[in-house]
């Protein structure tokens, strides 16, 4: 068999080895050296099982002039994922199974990365009728993670419903924790400075109080709930409450919320607008702190594209969200790996493993060691590279990094055991 040899890697940071891959899994780590195939020269480099995005706009169907699953692919091999879910507020809203098995196809089209998509909770998110989630789960895209993201599903006897069925073949509600009457005309987190810049404010209450609410029915029901882009040191205290008594709930962290504040709102550019909005520096302390324990599980990139309007304009007309597929590892590793509230294993855990387990993601999150899928993202710890929104390979631009240095790039992935981002480069 042809064997791929990804030589002098370091696996999680440790002694560099020869990684030898063949037929789409690993199946030795050989002394440096010493393994024989075609080389892929990674030298001290450090290997990471391939990214697991949980969570990603690709707009396809009916908003392609702001992403494709093509593009939005492109842009998550480049960022180091072998694996994203592809969420379902699209047009027409993937609540059906012939739009989900649609996405998928797509996906499997492009062949860069597993996407995965995601199935909407209700009807047209629409929060009243559930979706077909039993048609979805049993369509060749497989579904098992549900969202009405962009929407909270905000009545309790439809979440608890939805919980209930999801039950019977292993699926998971992602819940966008949004109060809708608590944040009607809301346009940044609500504090001082929002009074100051005349801004309807965003409590976080709003989303705490939905937390809340929901870790209790996942409790009555015994089922899995999933919270998206925590963003408050309350939200992370109620999923640590929730999970010190038993309760299955996990929660994923954007890079952003990791990163940014809500100062920067302070020049009204509306590439900082986003859902939920940039909060206070103690907010992502708080949040940094949980990703570290572990009381927040993943990090999900919420990449959100927009068509230029969208964002070239006033911050009361402009779209919430930003992009984020090819900026996650540098972020986390700038917030994460160099203050040392993560290692390299727990990099992997945070962004390939534990989405994985979440996604209920086949091949993916296995890990390096041989016998695992050879899912594999190689990073240059060292190098550092400036976000250039025009050399992305997303079609939208609306990046909050353009023009800072990044830390770590990504040189080299390969998914399913074939290259497809060869120094730093779409193979």
């Amino acid at each position: 068999m042809a064997a791929l040899v990804l030589r002098g890697v370091r696996p999680y940071g440790e002694a560099p080895v020869d990684l030898v891959v063949a037929e789409g899994q690993i199946v030795e780590h050989a002394q440096a050296g010493r393994g024989y195939g075609e080389v892929i020269d990674a030298d001290g480099l450090i290997a990471l099982p391939g990214l697991v995005d949980l969570h990603a706009h690709l707009r396809e169907p009916g908003k392609e002039d702001a992403e494709t699953v093509l593009t939005g692919s492109q842009a998550a091999a480049l960022g180091g994922f072998t694996a994203v879910h592809a969420m379902a507020n699209t047009d027409p809203v993937a609540d059906t199974a012939g739009v989900v098995e649609q996405v998928w196809r797509l996906g499997q089209r492009a062949g860069l990365v597993d996407v995965r998509p995601v199935g909407a909770v209700t009807v047209g998110l629409a929060g009243r009728q559930l979706a077909e989630l039993g048609a979805m789960a049993a369509s060749a895209a497989s579904v098992r993670v549900f969202s009405d993201d962009g929407q909270c599903v905000f009545d309790p006897l439809v979440m608890r419903r939805a919980l209930e069925y999801v039950r019977a073949f292993d699926g998971v509600i992602a819940q966008h924790a949004q109060e809708p009457r608590l944040t009607e005309g809301a346009q940044m987190n609500e504090s001082v400075l929002s009074g100051q810049l005349g801004l309807t404010g965003w409590p976080a209450v709003a989303e705490e109080s939905i937390i809340a609410r929901d870790v209790l029915l996942a409790g009555h029901t015994g089922s899995r709930l999933h919270v998206c882009h925590v963003s408050t040191a309350g939200s992370v205290e109620v999923i640590r409450w929730a999970k010190a008594r038993g309760i299955d709930v996990t929660a994923e962290v954007t890079p952003h919320h990791l990163v940014l504040t809500d100062e920067l709102v302070r020049g009204y550019d509306p590439l900082f607008k986003v859902n939920p909005p940039l909060r206070s520096a103690e907010d992502v302390q708080a949040l940094r702190q949980g990703l570290a324990d572990g009381t927040i599980d993943a990090v999900a990139t919420d990449h959100a594209p927009h068509a230029k309007e969208a964002k070239d304009c006033e911050w009361s007309a402009a779209a919430f969200g930003m992009i984020g597929l090819e900026t996650a590892l540098s972020v986390v590793i700038e917030t994460m790996v160099f203050p040392g509230l993560l290692d390299w294993h727990g990099v992997g855990d945070r962004m390939s493993a534990s989405p994985a387990r979440i996604g209920r993601v086949h091949g993916q999150g296995q890990g390096l060691d041989v016998g695992a899928g050879a899912n594999v993202c190689i990073v240059d710890p060292q190098a550092r590279w400036e976000a250039d929104p025009a050399l992305m390979a997303s079609k939208s631009q609306n990046t909050p990094y353009a023009g800072r240095s990044l830390p770590g790039k990504v040189v080299h992935v390969l998914h399913a055991g074939r290259p497809t981002v060869l120094d730093g480069r779409l193979a």
